[in-house]
């Protein structure tokens, strides 16, 4: 489990306001609560506990299970078959070498890019979806770079974090966690 913190850039206040201790979403804020509540509907080992939409930022619990069953149906299967002919063979080379020159070109990449289902492409995910249509609402929408994570280790943090993006709201202005 990870808590998470995501902030608007600049922690402008795109989601709304506090008004007497209550959250009033505006309407990029009832956007972000949306798409957060729907992130375990695309990411099928992903559940969330307690999060919360504040003016400038989110907090959230993002739950992984990495033990959770990929669906099987989408993957390709490698199979190999004999090839008895020349040209098969030359063919096969061509694009074996082919291959290899795409991989060595796009190395870079795959190394600097998240892992696919990781927190990082799933907030990665998300930040996009709330940017796309945020900028249709307000075109200045934008996010920090990059997000506060956490590994909850225990019980007693977990407890006291849950309690913390509950009660978030409420404590707008009185102090940090």
């Amino acid at each position: 489990m990870y808590f998470v913190t995501i902030c608007t850039k600049n922690k402008f206040h795109y989601f709304g306001e506090i008004e007497n201790g209550n959250l009033v979403l505006n309407e990029i804020g009832l956007i972000a609560h949306t798409y957060s509540a729907e992130i375990p509907q695309h990411f099928n080992h992903v559940s969330l506990d307690e999060f919360v939409i504040m003016p400038d930022h989110m907090h959230g619990i993002i739950c992984i299970d990495e033990k959770r069953e990929i669906d099987r149906s989408s993957l390709e299967t490698l199979h190999a078959t004999s090839k008895n002919t020349i040209i098969e063979n030359e063919i096969d080379k061509t694009l074996h070498v082919t291959s290899l020159m795409q991989s060595d070109e796009n190395q870079h990449f795959r190394n600097i890019s998240p892992k696919p289902n990781s927190l990082s492409t799933i907030i990665r995910s998300f930040k996009s979806s709330v940017s796309k249509d945020s900028r249709k609402i307000n075109p200045n929408f934008e996010w920090q770079s990059r997000f506060h994570d956490h590994i909850i280790r225990d019980v007693q943090s977990f407890d006291r974090i849950r309690n913390y993006i509950i009660n978030n709201p409420a404590n707008w202005g009185k102090g940090k966690m």
